[in-house]
């Protein structure tokens, strides 16, 4: 059995897939400088469809795919594909699906118009994302969410899935980056967001605007550790996150050769 100690990466940007912030670059980067430094690695985003699938040869795993996410009273089949990182032995896994995904554009469509369903295709990532991982059987150590798309993962893994033998030991470090939209996730959000009974209406009180802040505070608030991942971060969340008692927090530093980021790894994992 390997004794390395495992890192999953759940963004929804990552380098050469689809880079919408600095971060998606620096996503790569650490997955890759972990990989060499003797961790054992897996990465997850959604599979935007403007990722183009023959230049990154991506494939559906079908072993994997087939599950059925439920998400505010439907089922949705997720289809799972994966790439080979380039110049790296990494594997990165992209979570499909049909009617929330295949779409020219992000998060909005040709006429710069905010997606409806966004908060629908934000719930069904993130709990995809982590059925993804029980289906694999793979225990992550530490789970590094970076993107606000993953900000609910850590309270689901506080609540929903803090009973999972797969995360019985996982720990959550989550990345605080720039804001990059304006519009909120909608009326129904919290709603949706609400996928099981374990969940209570005050574990998504932070959540509740909506925002992009929202996601982010969100979670850094239920998150082992935290990260900033951008220089220009809204001035509430550096405030109320720049410091935070029982968390190592780590600042952000555009010089940085990532080692700081593999000792928070090391860090935690013991």
């Amino acid at each position: 059995m390997s004794t390395k100690k495992r890192i999953l990466f759940i963004a929804n940007e990552m380098s050469p897939y689809l880079e919408m912030s600095e971060f998606a670059e620096v996503v790569n980067k650490l997955a890759i400088k972990s990989n060499e430094n003797g961790f054992e690695i897996r990465c997850i985003m959604p599979r935007f469809g403007m990722i183009n699938e023959r230049r990154h040869r991506l494939h559906e795993v079908v072993r994997l795919s087939g599950i059925n996410v439920s998400v505010d009273n439907d089922d949705y089949p997720l289809q799972i594909k994966v790439a080979s990182l380039p110049n790296a032995r990494l594997q990165i896994y992209f979570l499909d699906n049909e009617d929330l995904f295949k779409r020219k554009y992000v998060f909005h469509d040709e006429s710069e118009k905010w997606y409806e369903d966004n908060a629908l295709r934000t719930v069904f990532f993130c709990k995809g994302a982590l059925e993804t991982v029980k289906k694999f059987g793979w225990p992550p150590d530490i789970i590094h969410c970076s993107g606000w798309m993953t900000g609910l993962i850590p309270l689901y893994l506080k609540t929903v899935y803090k009973k999972e033998p797969v995360f019985a030991n996982s720990k959550v470090i989550f990345t605080i980056g720039q804001n990059t939209f304006k519009e909120k996730l909608g009326a129904d959000f919290i709603r949706i967001a609400q996928i099981h009974a374990n969940i209570k209406d005050k574990d998504l009180e932070v959540f509740k605007e909506g925002t992009n802040t929202a996601l982010f505070k969100g979670g850094a608030a239920y998150a082992d550790a935290i990260s900033f991942g951008a220089e220009k971060i809204d001035k509430t969340l550096q405030e109320e996150f720049g410091k935070v008692r029982g968390k190592k927090v780590l600042a952000f530093n555009a010089e940085s050769d990532l080692t700081d980021y593999l000792k928070l790894y090391t860090d935690l994992a013991k």
